[in-house]
């Protein structure tokens, strides 16, 4: 559970931007938020004004709220004509995440912060929620040991004949086994991921709505991600991308295994890989500015003739090399085209240089780093060797 200690220290840091932006108050719906702040993911209101005391206003469960929050000052719900009453007079300008919360929702608490301005806070408080404290990093450091544990069990369960749905359906057994939550919190509009890929071959180049390099071909139009009923053949990438989520932290990680031995251009494709991947690792400093960081990863891709297919088949290829990963599986930063911001210290990135076939599959590699002074420190701390069954 979270820390009361911790949690005073992230209303704290939120606190400061607030003032620096003129706002007197952020409030909170979106659960994840309300649970960063306050320890809690039941269905409340959270208020954290720029001074006094942050407010807790449950919905459900009130009981287990008052169980689990941070929070000293947590009440029920109040009807709309005591909603007034409860805030007091003293707000003006208030902090709305506008990025998560839908329409209606905001038309509905406009009605009742009435007098009130909504601000956007949405990249304030994505920013505040980048830069990991140490409590935190300690979480994801769990997280990426206990998934890389399942992940080096996959050679005692991986052969010729596997439908990738198998191979998916052992791996997230073993995960869930080892305490794995499953919940990929997402934070972008019409994304969605349940746990992870396993995939194979043609089949993993399939291209899809997933803002990621590889989608792979799902099991129907209605769930087109993830794992198809193809069967594995020798000779042939499989492609392992899985989320590890415990204690709410996500790390995110991509390992290749193959039956038999790879095609020279899939293996030198890797060794691409492993380089991109060092130059970035080297460079996760505080400072580093993360477009900089995207546009050395695609030159190094041109520079080895895989511009074409790297990070997504030709035609279909994302633009960034890495993202931010903890309470949710896309946060900030990202090692994008346009994201022109430096890194801080304690951000964790996922690195991912991957290089897409058509027709024979996708080769490549993923490990979560915590940005440091001395370049990334390695989260999902496996060997990155494609392993040989």
């Amino acid at each position: 559970m979270l820390e009361k200690a911790e949690s005073l220290r992230r209303i704290e840091r939120l606190r400061g931007e607030l003032r620096t932006q003129g706002l007197d108050a952020a409030v909170f719906i979106y659960p994840i938020d309300v649970y960063y702040y306050a320890g809690t993911r039941q269905n409340s209101l959270l208020l954290i004004p720029c001074e006094g005391e942050p407010l807790l206003l449950v919905r459900k469960s009130l009981s287990r709220a008052r169980l689990e929050a941070t929070i000293d000052d947590i009440r029920p719900f109040p009807s709309s004509k005591e909603f007034g009453a409860v805030l007091g007079g003293n707000l003006k300008k208030v902090g709305f995440t506008f990025d998560v919360v839908p329409v209606q929702q905001y038309q509905f608490y406009q009605k009742l912060f009435a007098g009130c301005e909504f601000l956007d806070v949405s990249s304030l408080n994505r920013e505040v929620r980048s830069v990991k404290s140490p409590w935190e990093l300690e979480r994801m450091r769990e997280s990426g040991r206990r998934l890389g544990q399942v992940f080096q069990q996959v050679p005692s369960f991986l052969k010729a004949g596997l439908r990738e749905l198998d191979l998916a359906a052992e791996f997230e057994y073993r995960l869930r086994k080892a305490g794995g939550e499953g919940y990929v919190r997402m934070r972008a509009f019409n994304q969605e991921l349940f746990m992870g890929l396993a995939l194979s071959g043609a089949s993993a180049v399939m291209p899809g709505f997933f803002d990621g390099a590889v989608t792979g071909r799902g099991l129907s139009a209605a769930s087109p991600h993830g794992a198809s009923q193809a069967s594995l053949v020798a000779g042939s990438p499989v492609f392992m991308d899985y989320t590890g989520v415990f204690d709410g932290y996500i790390v995110d990680m991509t390992r290749v295994f193959s039956i038999g031995k790879l095609p020279g251009q899939l293996m030198k494709a890797f060794e691409v890989s492993l380089a991109i991947q060092s130059y970035l690792v080297e460079r996760l400093k505080p400072g580093a500015i993360c477009e900089e960081l995207f546009g050395a990863a695609a030159r190094l891709a041109e520079e080895a003739g895989l511009g074409s297919c790297f990070m997504g088949a030709p035609g279909e290829n994302a633009r960034f090399v890495g993202h931010g990963v903890g309470l949710e599986l896309d946060e900030f930063p990202v090692l994008a085209q346009g994201f022109k911001v430096p890194l801080k210290a304690g951000q964790t990135i996922a690195i991912e240089p991957k290089f897409v076939f058509p027709g024979q599959g996708v080769i490549g590699i993923e490990n979560t780093f915590a940005v440091g002074e001395a370049g990334g420190e390695k989260i999902t701390d496996i060997p990155d060797d494609i392993v040989f069954v």
